[in-house]
């Protein structure tokens, strides 16, 4: 049965927008505290600080990765993953080079993934892959999933937020039908209402990225889809 608790204990509690100050953080950690969510997600940068924040709690906290463009080299992607696990990054989000994918080098798509997610293991991190499916075909989908199915990131993850546009329910059954219960799924960007939300949990999402987290939980109690 559905409850606040249930509904939070999903949600990645959200704020990545570039000129994120101290208040906005500790603003997003105090929701995180009051609601319980699975995890705030943040730039790398704030990482530090929200561990901080979130001292003597079991909420996560997450870095988001070369983020939003993954248009990094997997040297700078580790790099950074590493520096983020040693700020007391819990969870890795990171965005794969669509580049790459567009030309066909699947190789280096699964280096790239294998390299992250094998960084997150050895540091008992949980470990999420961004797909940015708005400019992906849906064989490149696909694609990425076999891959995914290869390295066994913990999730499997539909945008950035940063996007043309964010998750689809479409999105999330292919994904979902591709990997079964060998991967997660997490639906991101432009999930602004609990209507949103229970949708796509009914399609398979297992986490949630929203920065409306709180509207979410409200629309719940009121009884509004």
């Amino acid at each position: 049965m559905e409850n606040r608790k249930t509904i939070a204990n999903r949600i990645d509690h959200t704020f990545l927008k570039a000129y994120a100050s101290r208040e906005d953080m500790i603003k997003l950690c105090n929701e995180a505290k009051e609601y319980h969510t699975a995890m705030v997600a943040i730039n790398s940068a704030q990482v530090k600080l929200c561990k901080e924040l979130l001292k003597g709690t079991d909420i996560h906290v997450g870095a988001a990765i070369s983020f939003p463009l993954g248009q990094t080299t997997i040297a700078a992607k580790v790099f950074e993953t590493e520096g983020a696990i040693k700020n007391g990054a819990d969870e890795i989000d990171y965005v794969i080079n669509i580049t790459a994918l567009k030309n066909k080098d699947y190789d280096y798509l699964e280096e790239e993934m294998r390299a992250i997610v094998d960084i997150c293991r050895a540091h008992n991190v949980i470990s999420k892959v961004i797909f940015e499916n708005c400019y992906l075909t849906e064989e490149e989908i696909k694609k990425m999933c076999e891959i995914a199915l290869k390295c066994l990131p913990d999730y499997i993850k539909t945008s950035t937020g940063f996007g043309t546009s964010g998750a689809t329910l479409k999105d999330i059954k292919l994904m979902k039908e591709m990997v079964g219960d060998k991967i997660k799924v997490k639906a991101a960007g432009g999930i602004r209402s609990y209507a949103d939300y229970k949708k796509y949990v009914e399609a398979g999402a297992e986490r949630i990225g929203t920065s409306s987290t709180l509207k979410i939980i409200k629309e719940f109690e009121e009884g509004k889809l």
